[in-house]
């Protein structure tokens, strides 16, 4: 492991010092590229307008045609927590501008797969619905808005997934309108918004072409607002890049959870996982109330996770919530057992003196595949390789298809490899899509090894030895002046997460004494800048030697009611 320390412009530090930014802020920001306080700005007035996403206006005029006429939309979701907070977001805001008959459906991630396909078409058609609404998915799903128009629906697709692309030339299916920022010709600057970060700017639109007709006015009109806390989980959930107008959708919704103006199911989320909403951070959305989303969608249905999201009675809200973290329990339970066999398989495919292969691929039959990618991603971070895990499909007369699901590691585009796979060995992949960081496919079960092949020679042309190199880039050392409990707690405030990442800082510091506490987590007193400081690894067992560089996040506990700073560690440069 290589710790890097990330540039910090000098210039751009005192430039946002001067403007009142708290110095050891001012150079976190300026390591991750921010260049102004404007960039800081977490308003709503710096959002990026609707009229900049392509399809907006259109699909504007055409739900507010719909709404005028009393047909009935049906949303389609996907079964992530970005596609659960997408359709909630859907429904709630369908009411507020006075849709009358909103509903939805989720697919089923084993029967259906993912998308909008052609019997979910038919599906909503049958639900008596006028207009088919995708959330998080359709950009790619063809054969299912063909078979919604030929059934006589109207189709919006809203989606922030990359389309597919046909002998280098990108296709959109015939929907009526497409809001997509990764469409082209769409010049919205935030490529990388989440799909209820899409839908919710749908509704801005929305609600813009009903003031325009008389519908409203700015005295009267619905206050949106109240969405954005399921915007900012949706958001960080679904790891995207956070960039500045992402930053401003969760900013503004962590306010909101913060002075606990969130929706009922929510708030009976943070108290299932423990976590505090007056106090909530992203860390508390992607670590915890996302994961207990997400876990009805691989283990169970997603309907449980929607409809949480959606209910404003608290005694149904706790229910809910306690299903969801009984499911995920479930999960983890599964994961772990999963998960050591699969970390077995994939060390096989390499001697103990041995570099791992450049791309990792692992299946065996006995997987589940709901929680595929979750494993994917831990023998990614321990092995430093873009990886993928197969399930057998338990789908009805799929029973000889493998599904998969992969992540990356920086410096390889993973859908784009699956492209090139798919282009080298025609017909091993039967369905793919992603983005660069993450994706999935299914493939038939006798193909595998032209798959593993495949991956592992894109992999081969595309990784050099610095990219294979496992790097941490950390915030250099810590000034001991930092080291208060008071910094900790502005620290966790502020919005972290995908390409902004959390500090974390890095130095040589002086082990004191070290010991294991549960079996598995390494708890050590340190001596930082020659004062004592404690500091805890959690998932290591390995002993460190006296004097070690360690990356280390700050964080604070609690002892005889005393809040003391302690060092998170991340990893050691040995």
């Amino acid at each position: 492991m290589k710790l890097i320390a990330r540039d910090i412009p000098p210039r751009i530090v005192w430039t946002l010092e001067q403007a009142g930014i708290h110095p050891l802020l001012a150079q976190l920001y300026a390591a991750r590229g921010v260049q102004n306080t404007q960039e800081l700005d977490d308003g709503l007035a710096r959002l990026i307008p609707p009229s900049e996403m392509r399809g907006t206006r259109e699909a504007a005029q055409l739900l507010a045609d719909a709404i005028a006429a009393n047909k009935k939309l049906c949303i389609v979701a996907d079964y992530d927590c970005d596609g659960a907070t997408a359709c909630a977001v859907g429904i709630r805001g369908l009411k507020l501008l006075g849709a009358k008959f909103v509903d939805y459906i989720v697919p089923d991630r084993v029967v259906d797969g993912y998308g909008l396909t052609s019997p979910i078409s038919q599906r909503v058609k049958d639900s008596g619905a006028d207009v088919l609404i995708t959330v998080d998915n359709g950009i790619a799903s063809f054969e299912g808005v063909a078979t919604a128009k030929a059934l006589g629906l109207q189709v919006l697709v809203t989606d922030h997934h990359l389309p597919a692309s046909l002998n280098g030339q990108i296709v959109l299916p015939e929907a009526d309108v497409i809001v997509n920022p990764n469409q082209p010709g769409c010049s919205f600057e935030s490529k990388s918004i989440a799909g209820v970060g899409v839908m919710f700017y749908v509704l801005l639109a929305l609600r813009a072409e009903l003031r325009q007709r008389g519908v409203f006015d700015a005295s009267n009109q619905p206050k949106l607002d109240t969405l954005l806390p399921l915007v900012a989980l949706g958001t960080v959930a679904d790891v995207v890049k956070l960039d500045a107008n992402n930053r401003r959708l969760v900013a503004q919704g962590l306010k909101r959870v913060r002075a606990q103006a969130l929706p009922a199911g929510l708030a009976s989320l943070f108290i299932a996982a423990g976590r505090s909403a007056p106090a909530a951070t992203t860390f508390d959305f992607g670590f915890a109330l996302g994961p207990r989303i997400n876990a009805a969608g691989r283990l169970s249905d997603m309907t449980l996770g929607i409809e949480c999201l959606l209910t404003d009675d608290i005694a149904r809200g706790d229910e809910l919530a306690k299903m969801l973290d009984g499911i995920n329990r479930e999960r983890r339970e599964i994961e772990g057992s999963m998960r050591e066999q699969a970390f077995a398989i994939a060390e096989s495919l390499f001697d103990e003196d041995e570099e791992p292969p450049p791309a990792i691929c692992v299946f065996d039959p006995d997987f589940h595949e709901g929680v595929v990618g979750i494993v994917a991603s831990r023998i990614k971070d321990k092995l430093h390789r873009p990886t993928f895990v197969f399930a057998a499909s338990a789908a009805p007369g799929k029973e000889h298809e493998l599904k998969g699901s992969g992540r990356s590691i920086p410096g390889f585009h993973l859908r784009d490899a699956l492209d090139l796979v798919a282009k080298r060995y025609p017909g091993v992949l039967l369905r793919f899509g992603g983005h660069a960081m993450a994706a999935g496919c299914t493939i038939a079960e006798e193909n595998f090894d032209d798959f593993e092949q495949g991956l592992n020679e894109v992999a081969q042309e595309w990784l050099d030895a610095a990219t294979l190199t496992r790097r941490l880039d950390t915030d250099g050392p810590l000034k001991p002046e930092y080291r208060r409990v008071e910094l900790v707690d502005v620290l966790h405030k502020e919005v972290w997460g995908q390409g902004f990442a959390a500090p974390t800082f890095s130095e040589e510091v002086e082990v004191i004494s070290q010991r294991l506490v549960g079996e598995k987590h390494l708890a050590l007193k340190l001596k930082h800048q020659g004062q004592p400081v404690d500091g805890i690894w959690f998932g290591h067992t390995e002993p460190l030697p006296a004097r070690v560089k360690l990356a280390f996040r700050l964080d604070a506990d609690a002892w005889n009611g005393i809040r003391r700073v302690r060092f998170l560690v991340e990893a050691a440069e040995l």
